[in-house]
């Protein structure tokens, strides 16, 4: 197999001067915004509360429940399925189909109070080597239970989204290294439904069979 290279990641939150007083508002962001907005908006918790589980929905989700006071609205945006977009583009075309028919069901838009106003943010990110490689399954799983949760986020989330890979770096690299069945077993885990240590803990336990790899 060839070597595993762990590597971790900082981010540096971004106000992007937009902002939003109602659904309308809310449409004409996501439309605009970088994918490195959408990507913050619907993943920030899972990094920022990783010891929380199930995770709290996403933030165009709770803005519409909390501050619209619009429950349906947001009960449709909070129950999408994340881990069944492969790009953020995908993910970005299904808020902006709820949005759309949304507002072509319903003549009168809510707006918020003064000051609750949805602002747009997005993240930099810094990615950064750590000393830890892995050459085999053995020594992935010694190293695994050791990184930090930035660094488990970074490959199993980032990767697949933001970076556009279509799936985990965890599940290529055994794909690459001729593990197909453990590789097909990572890329049907859903990683939404576990902390990120719940999801340390299921890897490990996962590729502990294929330790003589």
């Amino acid at each position: 197999m060839e070597p595993f290279h762990f590597h971790t990641k900082v981010d540096q939150t971004l106000l992007l001067g937009m902002k939003a007083k109602n659904v309308a508002g809310l449409l004409e962001g996501i439309r605009a915004v970088p994918d490195s907005s959408i990507y913050y908006h619907t993943h920030r918790f899972l990094q920022q509360h990783h010891y929380l589980s199930p995770e709290p929905p996403n933030d165009f989700a709770h803005w519409t429940t909390e501050i619209l006071n619009n429950d349906a609205l947001g009960e449709k945006l909070s129950s999408i399925d994340i881990i069944q977009f492969g790009s953020i583009d995908e993910l970005r075309r299904r808020f902006i189909g709820i949005f759309e028919e949304y507002l072509a069901q319903n003549d009168r838009d809510q707006e918020c109070p003064p000051g609750e106003e949805f602002h747009f943010m997005a993240c930099r990110t810094f990615v950064l080597p750590t000393p830890y490689v892995a050459h085999n399954v053995r020594e992935f799983r010694d190293v695994l239970a050791r990184v930090s949760v930035n660094s488990l986020y970074y490959h199993i989330f980032d990767a697949k989204l933001r970076l556009g890979f279509g799936e985990n770096d965890f599940s290529r690299w055994f794909d690459d290294g001729g593990l197909a069945a453990l590789a097909d077993q990572l890329r049907r885990l859903d990683p939404y439904t576990h902390t990120l240590e719940g999801l340390r803990k299921r890897i490990l336990v996962m590729t502990k069979p294929y330790d003589s790899h």
